[in-house]
C-alpha cells in the first residue's frame, strides 16, 4: 500500500493545513516509509515469542511519599506568581 499525493492533500485539508508541493511530496515519502516499516514488523513471525507486559519485573518503582518541611517558606513563595496564607495561589481549574 502506498500513500498518494491526493491522500496527503486530503489529510492536510482535514487538519486545515496549507502545504506546499514540496511538503506534500516529503510527507508522502515519509508516510510510505512508515507503512513499509509497519509491513516489515507485521511480517515478523511471533508464534514462538513469549508474551511480555514490560521490560523488567519491577512493578511499583515509585518512592514512598514523605512529608518534608521547607525551612524558608517566604523564599519558596517568592517564586510564585501569587500566594495566599503562606501557600501558592492558583486559578480555579475545575468548575
Amino acid at each position: 500500500m502506498t500513500i498518494s499525493k491526493e491522500e496527503i492533500m486530503h489529510i492536510a485539508n482535514l487538519a486545515d493545513l496549507n502545504l506546499t508541493d514540496k511538503e506534500i511530496e516529503g510527507y508522502a515519502k515519509d508516510m510510505n516509509e512508515i507503512l513499509e516499516f509497519a509491513n516489515t514488523i507485521n511480517s515478523v513471525d511471533t508464534t514462538e515469542a513469549k508474551e511480555t507486559i514490560g521490560t523488567n519485573s519491577k512493578y511499583n518503582v515509585f518512592r514512598k511519599d514523605e512529608v518534608k518541611n521547607f525551612e524558608n517558606r517566604e523564599k519558596l513563595l517568592q517564586n510564585a506568581p501569587s500566594s495566599e496564607d503562606g501557600m501558592f495561589h492558583i486559578p480555579k481549574v475545575i468548575n
